[in-house]
Formats: structure tokens, sequence, C-alpha cells
């Protein structure tokens, strides 16, 4: 019985322990992600794509499978986050916050949309 209310507690300290950190500082996704340099994201539907933000606010997506849709947008960071405009979309604004090792959850709200990996 000990036993399992033991695991019962690291398992909610552990969940605890991803939900408390802190979303990256748009200075932070700016330098991490925002670079030129690629990177993986991919959907609650585990659709991947290949990803690039170039510094000059220009992006890029490129599906990895047969699912998903190329498409080209721009990106501008905002007060907490960044904020995303894909051809042809409305604006949405998000944050990132660390998953993992090299994993980040994009956040809209407190809805986890997407994981970006390095």
């Amino acid at each position: 019985m000990r036993l399992r209310i033991a695991g019962v507690a690291c398992a909610l300290l552990a969940c605890v322990g991803m939900a408390g950190s802190a979303p990256l500082a748009p200075a932070e996704i700016q330098t991490t992600f925002f670079n030129g340099q690629p990177f993986t994201s991919s959907t609650p539907q585990n659709i991947k794509y290949t990803m690039v933000f170039t510094a000059d606010g220009k992006m890029t997506r490129e599906p990895l499978g047969k699912s998903g849709v190329k498409g080209e947008g721009t990106w501008k960071l905002s007060k907490d986050g960044f904020c995303t405009t894909w051809k042809n979309s409305a604006a949405n604004c998000f944050n990132l916050v660390p998953s993992g090792d090299n994993k980040w959850s994009v956040m809209k709200g407190t809805a986890a949309i997407g994981t970006w990996t390095k």
C-alpha cells in the first residue's frame, strides 16, 4: 500500500514539474528557433513537418510524410511568446514550454497544440 502511494506521489510530482515549467521568453524563442536552422514540428495527430523560421520574419513548413500541407508565412515575437500568420490565414499567438530534452510544447493558452524538437 505504501509503495502504491509513493508511486502516485512521484507521478503527481512529475506532472507538476512539467506543468510548472516556465515558458521560454521571446528572446529565447528567437535564439533557439528563429535562426534559419530547421527543426521538427509534430501535431497532436502525429503529422510531422520540417520548420524553418528565418531572422527576417519569414517561415516555411515542409511535411515529412504524405500527410500535411506545405506552407509559408510570417512570424513576430509577442510580449509573452510569438505569433505566426500562415499565407491566407489569420494570425495566432503561442508560447513554448520545455517538455523534455530538446523538446518543447507549443501552447495556445492552456492547450498544447504541437511539439517542437531539435
